[in-house]
């Protein structure tokens, strides 16, 4: 069994008390770093060390009056400090505080979403290997198509959240930049040294160069990771969906025992949990379009992109770590169904097998177009008027004047479409056993 999802971490993260700690590390950091130097006492820095805190009400209290959130954090906290609260906010802009902290923020956010990766990685892993010779038909435009295997479908799932896995890494050290150099960026007010202590403590590195903020680029990479990141598990949350129609039938959800799946219908087992996790998607993809929206903003900076990252950072991350778990769940539970697998292999009666007939009548001498029509012209017949597709072949002359009974045969063989499996799972998975 998984292990339980708890929304507690990734709430907590981005719960006002966290928010205003960090923004308060920020600040401390700059006054060691400007004691440092020579700018502030050593004894000041003992005092903001010790004294420094908030509280979140009397924040929301000066923010009333102010009508800036920076602003009337800095004035709580050197309340608490007393005259040495003096020191605190040196040569800073707000930004250099804001866009530090949430490079703080985003960059454990996404610690939280890489391990709920890795263990849906694992489980779709451990699903592959379970189901490499669970053989069911393929489909192209929603039409019977060639023979696969769900281990197949699953081994997709599985290298697809790999590589999601390294796009998440990739977004990590893409956000993971912090910058303290000032209003427009040139450290009018503030050695460059600052930024580098402060970046360095915090486990950032600073921007090589800046404007008021970090740029927004780099935001919109992030959000666009995760995007992609909700856009495959809806990808393989609606497969399941179409997988669980009744005409289909071949796997579904987890059905509980005292659940219901329609006020109306007591017979109905809805796919509720795919169908919530595709509507998910959808919101954080939107959101990726709100964060390049913030790409261009005013000359060195203005606050339209404010308003827009105090929405998405929180419901983009939250959002999609309750997906990474949520698919963990259904995977855990879902219900597969080979039997029925295999009666829907053999409902179109024999036609998945056409393209090895018409390869054949290709190797005998036969045009490919030529063959092609021959092939059609019994497979057409076998869907409008039904009937075997092999018997239809065996008794056309013109294919049996260049192809025997037994060559036909056994272009209808089942394990002949599966013998690379075992290759492609190589390729994927080479530490694992045939």
């Amino acid at each position: 069994m998984i292990p339980r999802y708890s929304r507690q971490r990734m709430a907590s993260l981005w719960s006002p008390e966290k928010r205003y700690q960090t923004w308060l590390d920020v600040e401390v950091a700059i006054c060691e770093a400007l004691a440092q130097l020579g700018q502030i006492p050593e004894r000041a820095l003992q005092v903001i060390k010790e004294k420094a805190s908030f509280r979140v009400e009397r924040i929301e209290e000066i923010e009333r009056e102010t009508r800036h959130d920076v602003i009337a954090f800095v004035q709580c906290v050197a309340e608490s400090v007393g005259p040495e609260g003096r020191y605190l906010h040196l040569g800073v802009t707000s930004s250099d505080i804001l866009d530090t902290a949430m490079a703080i923020l985003l960059r454990d956010a996404s610690d939280i979403l890489i391990e709920g990766l890795e263990g849906l990685e694992e489980r779709l892993k451990e699903l592959a290997l379970e189901h490499r010779r669970t053989v069911m038909i393929g489909r192209t435009h929603g039409v019977h198509a060639e023979p696969i295997t769900l281990g197949l479908k699953f081994l997709l799932w599985y290298e697809e959240t790999r590589r999601n896995l390294q796009r998440m890494h990739d977004a990590r050290e893409g956000i993971r930049y912090g910058k303290i150099s000032g209003a427009v960026g040139t450290y009018a007010h503030v050695d460059p040294q600052v930024e580098q202590y402060v970046c360095e403590k915090l486990g950032l590195k600073p921007a090589p160069v800046s404007s008021q903020i970090i740029q927004r680029d780099r935001y919109a990479h992030y959000f666009t990771t995760l995007a992609i990141i909700a856009s495959s598990i809806e990808k393989f949350a609606l497969e399941i969906r179409h997988l669980q129609r009744t005409e289909v039938g071949e796997a579904e959800e987890g059905f509980r025992r005292g659940q219901k799946g329609s006020s109306a219908m007591p017979h109905k087992r809805n796919p509720i949990l795919c169908e919530n996790l595709c509507g998910l998607a959808r919101v954080v993809r939107s959101n990726a379009l709100a964060a390049m929206e913030n790409v261009a903003l005013w000359h060195e900076r203005d606050i339209s992109h404010s308003s827009v990252e105090r929405i998405i950072a929180p419901d983009s991350t939250t959002l999609l770590d309750f997906m990474i778990w949520r698919f963990r769940g259904v995977l855990d539970r879902m219900v597969v169904h080979p039997d029925v697998m295999r009666e829907n292999l053999e409902r179109t009666r024999g036609l998945i097998f056409s393209e090895g007939v018409l390869l054949l009548l290709v190797e005998k001498g036969l045009s490919r177009e030529r063959a092609y029509e021959l092939v059609q012209r019994n497979a057409m017949s076998v869907w409008e008027e039904g009937g075997e597709f092999l018997t239809r072949l065996l008794s056309d002359e013109e294919i049996r004047s260049w192809v025997s009974e037994e060559e036909l045969r056994s272009r209808f063989d089942l394990e002949a479409h599966l013998k690379h499996v075992d290759t492609i799972f190589h390729r994927v998975l080479p530490e694992e056993d045939p």
